[in-house]
């Protein structure tokens, strides 16, 4: 009656009631939908290959808005750069870009490590809370880590 995919997302669903996500009702509920009406198919190979980059321009509207609509200005982007804070919170946005950047590949091109990246992150939403940007950012950071023992294990041997 049901694939095992469909009970996976069902668990899945399940999990993410418990935990109140609403994020993670939604893109359950519209992904079993697109399945059971037979879009996925056709659907499912287009958000595989760019929903990342659709994710990335929508929080990047996101981020944006305040511009647009004048809550951030010039005035507000002078008073940043006397801040320590805004100084690390732009070191830190450069960073996390550029790591993120390395793992856009990783999750495109290595089955095995999108399913532990992707499953971290349901495990981070629904029991800790987390934001669902962790499958881009994660794979950054693995990018990085699996290159660190790579260069580490040519220096041991």
């Amino acid at each position: 009656m049901f694939s095992q995919a469909s009970i996976f997302m069902l668990i899945l669903l399940a999990i993410a009631i418990m935990a109140k996500n609403q994020s993670l009702i939604v893109a359950v509920v519209c992904l079993l939908l697109l399945k059971w009406v037979g879009l996925g198919d056709k659907v499912f190979p287009f958000i595989q290959q760019k929903g990342i980059n659709i994710g990335v321009t929508v929080i990047t509207i996101a981020v944006l808005t305040p511009i647009v609509t004048g809550e951030i200005g010039f005035k507000q982007l002078g008073e940043a750069v006397r801040s320590s804070y805004a100084w690390i919170a732009l070191g830190a946005g450069i960073l996390v870009a550029l790591i993120a950047a390395s793992g856009i590949d990783l999750l495109r091109t290595d089955p095995h490590i999108t399913t532990a990246l992707v499953f971290g992150t349901i495990l981070a939403v629904t029991l800790f809370n987390g934001v669902a940007v962790g499958p881009l950012i994660g794979a950054g950071i693995a990018y990085l880590a699996m290159r660190a023992v790579e260069f580490f294990s040519k220096l041991g041997g």
